[in-house]
């Protein structure tokens, strides 16, 4: 079996916070992280958004594009009209190969409030899911079809942050609907890690790794702590320098057959955490975890 290992922009350069790296350069970026080892990127707010000069940049640096966030909003517009604000990325995933579209939920999201704190993440309730699925499904089909399978991503201060919310997504959704399993997300949420990947398995089409400070996460207050504050407390961190057990993980995903990209995406602090070292890490956990179970790393 075979796994290909990218990276987030993220770690560089945070968009929801631009004091994080803002004045680092695409450039020190895409440059560093093909130097760690990574041979695919997801995109972020620096990456140019048409085919010639994103196709342009990514040769350059001898890497490919794998995948990148969409802002969703299906818990308030129709399937018909979500399509229709997606067509632009769409096409560009297309035309340049992109494995996955990762589609984020982010109706009245709070994941990007600094003065939000966690507790005042959306609720839906349970029966209304189904709907949601629906539409979601529906979107999913059109994505495929174009061949840009979609992977929906859950994610903290989201409508589907919970293990919970993520089982009615996942039971009220089509195969179509691809799952993104992000490791740190899911631990913040306080989710079974290994326990999502054995119901699921056959769904995960995407996988976002990341690690927790658990002596970090042990202080957080959701009724007074922002998703972003507790990003720049540093909750966040590379596979294999935090609570998460890769190797397990890793394990699980071969059980399952799981083939594909591993992403690093860990945003911190570049300041304390300089982005091309905890890179390097980042990749020798995962190469590490990945080799034990079994995967072939395509470089």
């Amino acid at each position: 079996m075979n796994l290909k290992f990218g990276m987030s922009p993220i770690s560089w350069t945070n968009d929801d916070l631009p004091e994080l790296g803002g004045k680092t350069s695409l450039e020190t970026c895409l440059r560093e992280t093909r130097l760690a080892g990574f041979t695919g990127t997801e995109t972020g707010g620096k990456f140019p958004k048409d085919k010639a000069n994103l196709g342009k940049v990514l040769k350059e640096h001898d890497l490919q594009l794998v995948s990148g966030w969409y802002s969703g909003q299906l818990l308030d517009i129709s399937a018909e009209q979500e399509i229709a604000n997606m067509q632009p990325q769409l096409e560009l995933f297309r035309d340049l190969g992109a494995a996955v579209l990762v589609y984020g939920e982010t109706w009245k999201t709070v994941q990007n409030v600094r003065n939000a704190p966690l507790c005042n993440k959306p609720i839906l309730a349970d029966d209304k899911f189904a709907a949601y699925g629906e539409r979601l499904t529906k979107v999913a089909q059109y994505c495929a079809s174009e061949g840009v399978p979609l992977s929906f991503h859950h994610h903290m201060g989201t409508g589907v942050e919970t293990e919970h919310e993520l089982d009615l997504v996942m039971q009220n959704t089509g195969n179509a609907v691809g799952l993104l399993v992000d490791t740190g997300h899911l631990v913040f949420a306080g989710g079974d890690l290994l326990g999502v990947v054995d119901r699921y398995g056959h769904r995960i089409n995407h996988v976002h790794t990341k690690d927790i400070r658990q002596h970090i996460m042990a202080t957080v207050d959701p009724s007074q702590d922002s998703f972003l504050d507790c990003v720049l407390r540093g909750i966040f961190t590379v596979p294999g320098d935090g609570m998460i057990d890769y190797g397990s993980f890793m394990q699980a995903l071969a059980d399952k057959n799981y083939e594909g990209w591993v992403i690093v995406e860990a945003e911190q602090d570049p300041a304390k955490a300089n982005p091309y070292e905890y890179a390097c890490m980042g990749y020798k956990a995962l190469q590490q975890a990945a080799l034990a179970a079994g995967y072939s790393i395509i470089d």
